[in-house]
């Protein structure tokens, strides 16, 4: 990726577990970061080492109740929108926030945008295809998603994300990118996430039973942090460019297989416990990457086995377990 010069830059969510990564990313590419975090579901811990960075600065605020005065006058090269709950444990408990951070604070910083004339990113996510009929899923594919169901505060809200973020880019001119963020694991995701990845690495790192929804037939396609960040860092400096881009491995594998290759990284003897598949759950879920590899040049580099690898070992040392546990 060529140098960018320096920027003022806004992220929001950025004690979360993408923002956080983002905005290390950032600062290392010599940016000024306005971080901005309710901490609900982000943790102060994962931007703890930022704290004597001079380029860094986070606003404690939730933007479910609107901009924090201080950024309404503030002046933005680029806007990074990542905040939400973003797994079922989060949106399910803050069903009212996420709607809100979602869509009023989206036009809200759609507007801070068009008012200082920034480049404005907004963090959509594969669910916007639900339960997809379409496999793998391309981006002109318009989904099968439950208005009404225990995942809709966070769907729909998403969506219609979108559909700001193209209303605003057609009728006001404001200089818009959309990712849709599939499945994404790595460090600092939190200990009760409830995603896959985590779940099953905590349970085997303590040798409890690995619970598998379902039979653990449906798939999910796992990206690694680092390859999520470097493809949104590629969209939002890519050419004139406003539609969403799929970003995600397109590097299918079932539930099952997932807790079987993580018990057996982690030396775990864990037993496989089947629960109850939640409701509205995708049986299906891989990206079609082709447009991020034509517009952007990305796909993933690091592989499934490396990239758990290295997620195990942080929750090791988070959790306080050692290698001969």
């Amino acid at each position: 990726m060529t140098k960018m010069s320096t920027q003022r830059v806004l992220v929001t969510g950025a004690a979360g577990f993408l923002g956080s990564h983002l905005t290390d990313r950032l600062l290392e590419l010599g940016h000024e970061v306005i971080g901005v975090d309710s901490l609900v579901t982000g943790s102060s811990d994962n931007i703890s080492h930022l704290k004597t960075n001079p380029r860094f600065r986070l606003i404690t605020a939730d933007l479910a109740q609107g901009l924090p005065p201080e950024l309404k006058h503030q002046s933005f090269d680029r806007i990074w929108h990542l905040a939400s709950p973003a797994s079922p444990v989060g949106y399910v408990k803050q069903q009212i926030i996420t709607l809100k951070v979602n869509a009023l604070a989206t036009i809200e910083l759609l507007e801070l945008a068009e008012k200082c004339r920034a480049r404005i990113f907004v963090a959509s996510t594969s669910e916007c295809y639900g339960d997809p009929l379409e496999h793998p899923q391309k981006e002109s594919y318009w989904g099968n998603v439950n208005p009404v169901g225990m995942r809709s505060m966070y769907d729909e809200s998403k969506r219609f994300m979108e559909a700001a973020a193209m209303v605003y880019h057609r009728e006001r001119g404001v200089d818009t990118r959309i990712v849709r963020i599939f499945n994404t694991y790595g460090p600092r995701l939190a200990v009760d996430d409830g995603r896959v990845v985590v779940a099953f690495i905590k349970q085997a790192l303590r040798g409890e039973p690995l619970t598998v929804q379902g039979d653990g037939s449906q798939t999910r396609s796992l990206c690694y942090v680092d390859d999520e960040i470097r493809g949104f860092l590629l969209l939002m400096e890519s050419p004139d460019y406003h539609l969403p881009v799929n970003i995600g491995n397109p590097d299918e594998v079932s539930v099952m297989q997932i807790a079987c290759e993580i018990r057996e990284l982690c030396g775990s003897k864990s037993e496989i416990l089947h629960t109850p598949l939640p409701p509205d759950d995708p049986r299906q879920r891989c990206p079609d990457i082709t447009l991020a590899k034509q517009l952007l040049g990305w796909q993933p580099t690091i592989s499934r086995r490396d990239g758990l690898l290295r997620t195990i070992e942080y929750y090791r040392r988070k959790l306080g377990i050692s290698a001969a546990a």
